[in-house]
């Protein structure tokens, strides 16, 4: 049954804390615990969890603002399970962070963290229309934070970065093994032929891994794929074993290494060219993909966030994150998440790299009043000693006014189908124009005619603020630092490698990964200013200028 906890609002009288050495408690006083408890567990908002708990019937719940607490305060330090319950059980500091005044006041098992990650996890997986739980506190406790440390929140930064969950980096014939073991392991054994029995033994996986010479390794993988298909034949008429999770991998697994030859009736398996980067990379974590990026491969997923960067802020802090499976681009999940947070906040300036520069992004920033500001630019540079579509006079990237010359189109038309304008110019104009051979316009038999896509017009556009050469370095010294926050939350909190698998337990622990960063960012700011501490100390260094001794 569903109860708030609302105990810590009234202390006893005596507890451990009153008992201390006022010295003790005046250094407790000083450190996170306090800034965590008031701006943390206080603001946790219960309610949206009581959804995975009974509402008239059972025992209650142990309180959920504990348990997120302990979970933010795990990620923010990088404990695995039994340091957080030792800590939980010993440590006064984290009882004085969750509310607790009295050491060993209330006893926490393992099991009931876990059986509360399995409740927000299902929740998840069932309802994926509706808001993501640990999302939703991120917000509430990044907007505290803001109002708390005075961010301004017009200007940010974005930036992706791989992370990978727990799983093994497999080769293609290693990934064919645990696929049909998998596989085999959840059938019955008596729905298994004596081929398929093989598989389990320990001296079959000797044989195909270790025993394999490299060019026997397409022979290989060829005969686990013939065993996969005889597994799928031997279950036909078993609805409730077909339906197993093992068994949907293992078809997926064929259809993307395979092909069908309708003459031969038969699977053959393909060549490693002719994979797709978005085929299954793990048998225990269907959502990775592969993707390579600055010309290394990864298997796993794709975090992206935004952060705040204005030059006046105390600290920074993390605004909005999202993850997806790798393959999809990052222009792609800045293009999904600007309406998101410009919802959230005011933005007007967003500091990227050339990852992210699509006419998609730059119609979606526009749209919502943001200028994205690109350290570079990808894709087909365009020929310099052509015209570019922003010597035209366009007006609201529908309608041409008139072309570098100042001539106006006789007709111009937008299909907002396709977001293709047509602009027709007079042929005879056009042929005397100083400008023939550099501009984009064609000639026809009976006018010119300009014809550009929306996108395009915005991708100029773009392209002209990064020429602006004070400009592209104001960006990149903005952007430059969110490289930092990535490695932090990698190295020093456990994001690059997560102790889980899948894309929905991957996206929620990164979210208290994420708020176990910020709030580190909110006792920096309440324990001084160090960004304008370090200004003030090179703005005011008087060792003077270096001259030669004569």
């Amino acid at each position: 049954m569903f109860r708030e906890n609302k105990d810590h609002l009234q202390q006893e009288l005596f507890n451990s804390y009153s008992w201390m050495n006022p010295k003790i408690q005046a250094s407790l006083q000083g450190t996170w615990a306090p800034l965590f408890y008031e701006h943390v567990f206080c603001k946790i908002d219960e309610t949206p969890f009581s959804c995975l708990y009974s509402l008239d019937n059972g025992r209650p719940n142990f309180p959920v603002n504990i348990l997120l607490s302990l979970e933010f305060i795990k990620h923010m330090k990088d404990y695995v399970d039994e340091d957080i319950i030792e800590q939980f059980r010993f440590n006064y500091q984290i009882m004085y962070a969750v509310g607790l005044r009295n050491l060993g006041e209330l006893y926490l098992s393992e099991r009931t963290i876990y059986e509360f990650r399995r409740r927000v996890y299902r929740y998840t997986v069932e309802n994926p229309d509706k808001d993501d739980l640990i999302f939703g506190q991120f917000e509430k406790l990044t907007k505290h934070f803001i109002e708390l440390a005075g961010i301004n929140t017009k200007e940010q930064r974005v930036d992706s970065t791989q992370i990978m969950t727990n799983i093994k980096l497999a080769g293609r014939l290693s990934l064919a093994y645990d696929v049909l073991s998998q596989a085999v392991n959840a059938c019955p054994s008596e729905l298994l032929t004596d081929s398929l029995k093989q598989v389990l033994e320990s001296e079959y996986k000797t044989k195909v891994l270790y025993r394999s010479k490299g060019s026997e390794a397409q022979k290989r993988i060829q005969e686990m794929i013939d065993l996969g298909i005889e597994l799928v034949s031997s279950i036909e008429s078993n609805p409730s074993i077909r339906e197993l999770n093992a068994i949907a991998i293992l078809q997926r697994f064929i259809n993307e290494q395979a092909t069908f030859d309708s003459k031969k009736k038969t699977w053959e398996a393909k060549a490693n060219k002719d994979i797709a980067a978005d085929s299954l990379q793990s048998a225990y974590d269907p959502d990775v993909t592969y993707r390579k990026k600055a010309s290394k491969g990864h298997v796993g997923l794709v975090l992206n966030i935004a952060e705040t960067c204005a030059d006046e802020n105390p600290v920074q802090i993390i605004t909005d994150y999202a993850v997806e499976k790798n393959r999809v681009s990052d222009a792609e999940m800045l293009e999904k998440r600007i309406p998101e947070i410009q919802n959230k906040m005011d933005v007007t300036d967003f500091y990227v790299d050339g990852g992210y520069f699509s006419g998609g992004v730059e119609k979606q920033a526009q749209d919502t009043g943001i200028t994205v500001h690109y350290t570079d630019m990808t894709g087909k540079k365009p020929d310099p000693e052509k015209l570019p579509l922003t010597a035209f006079t366009i007006k609201d990237h529908k309608t041409v006014d008139s072309c570098p010359e100042g001539h106006a189109p006789y007709s111009c038309q937008f299909n907002g189908k396709n977001n293709v304008i047509l602009a027709y110019f007079d042929r005879e104009v056009c042929s005397n124009c100083p400008k023939q051979d550099t501009c984009p316009v064609k000639f026809r038999k009976n006018n010119t005619v300009l014809r550009v896509n929306k996108s395009a017009i915005f991708l100029a556009e773009a392209r002209e603020r990064k020429e602006d050469k004070s400009a592209r370095q104001e960006a990149t010294s903005k952007r430059t630092a969110i490289e930092g926050t990535n490695s932090s939350l990698k190295c020093s909190q456990g994001a690059g490698k997560l102790k889980v698998r899948g894309k929905v337990k991957a996206t929620l622990v990164t979210g208290m990964k994420i708020i176990g960063h910020n709030f580190k960012q909110l006792v920096r700011f309440f324990n001084g200013d160090i960004r304008k501490k370090a200004m003030e100390i090179a703005n005011n260094n008087n060792q003077g200028v270096i001259v030669p001794i004569c």
